[in-house]
């Protein structure tokens, strides 16, 4: 039996759901119940009525599902299946971070760790960010972490000028806007859809900018052909599936390959799946006070959500 029957074999026996982000590898995104981006995947959590969550992302994803369902076991493929920037804002100094503005809340972009969910008022993923800021007073003073190039793209748009913690994803920051210009002289009938966690001089350059579902659509309801595409390669597989006629360069991180894989992402494959699902480990566990204190500014992120009708 391979992989897949016998990864669809266990989601009967034992009652599970996978959860998967679109930076999952085409075949793990392919046997999801469903893929979807930081927003989405929180809610599915939330929502989620099995014995099992198989979180088919990286670390904090697995967690928030964990935060939202305490209740339900929740698996990864791979344990060190990471982020570099949750990494790149470890619970102590941003502790001592925060006390410095003891006058601001603090939004934290969901691509952190559960300590600093806790440390947070409210939550906020590439998808709401704007609306979740916006939700504020004009004059509400706020820290926003962890992600640099989101917080000032977010400053940008909006006309705030909001306290950023000093954070990046290796995957966007990474990109350069050389590469992107040669493409666009290379490709000049192409569109770049970029997503916000990339610097700003590449969202300079950028024809749309949107979290990973919003340039799923972009791509996908939009009349251009041709997309470069300032994101991680993952997304592509989604894209194609929608827009099979349509062609999607992917902005390489260097000339030796046209990819851009998050190396944390790409941990999980297709046995590690299977034996995760099987064995029920590595299991993401969080202690009760860690749980309640990370949910409030979760759940506050849906309910604003919702009441925006970003999600259902």
């Amino acid at each position: 039996m391979n992989y897949r029957d016998r990864i669809i074999q266990l989601k009967k026996t034992k009652n599970a759901i996978i959860l998967a982000h679109y930076y999952q590898i085409a075949e793990i995104q392919d046997i999801a119940d469903y893929v979807g981006d930081s927003l989405g995947l929180a809610q599915q959590a939330s929502q989620a009525n099995s014995d099992l969550i198989v979180f088919a992302g990286v670390h904090f994803m697995a967690e928030t599902a964990k935060i939202l369902s305490p209740e339900t076991k929740v698996v990864i493929p791979d344990i060190e299946a990471g982020c570099s920037l949750a990494d790149s804002c470890p619970p102590e100094k941003f502790s001592a971070f925060r006390n410095k503005y003891p006058d601001h809340i603090v939004i934290s972009y969901i691509n952190c760790s559960a300590e600093i969910k806790t440390m947070s008022d409210v939550i906020c993923t590439s998808g709401n960010a704007k609306q979740i800021v916006e939700s504020f007073p004009e004059d509400q003073k706020i820290i926003f972490a962890p992600d640099k190039n989101l917080g000032a793209y977010i400053n940008n748009i909006t006309g705030k000028n909001m306290v950023l913690w000093d954070g990046s994803c290796e995957v966007h920051d990474i990109l350069s806007t050389e590469a992107i210009i040669n493409l666009k002289i290379e490709h000049p009938d192409a569109k770049l859809v970029a997503h916000p966690e990339c610097k700003a001089q590449v969202l300079e350059l950028a024809d749309y900018i949107g979290s990973t579902t919003a340039m799923l659509n972009f791509t996908k309801t939009d009349h251009t052909q041709k997309y470069i595409i300032a994101t991680e390669t993952g997304i592509l597989h989604q894209m194609r599936k929608n827009s099979p006629k349509k062609k999607f360069i992917i902005v390489p991180t260097d000339e030796t390959c046209s990819c851009n894989d998050c190396p944390y992402m790409k941990l999980n494959t297709m046995e590690k799946l299977n034996k995760c699902m099987e064995d029920e480990v590595p299991e993401i566990k969080l202690d009760d006070k860690t749980i309640e204190l990370a949910k409030k500014p979760i759940n506050k992120m849906l309910d604003i959500s919702r009441k925006l009708n970003l999600i259902k």
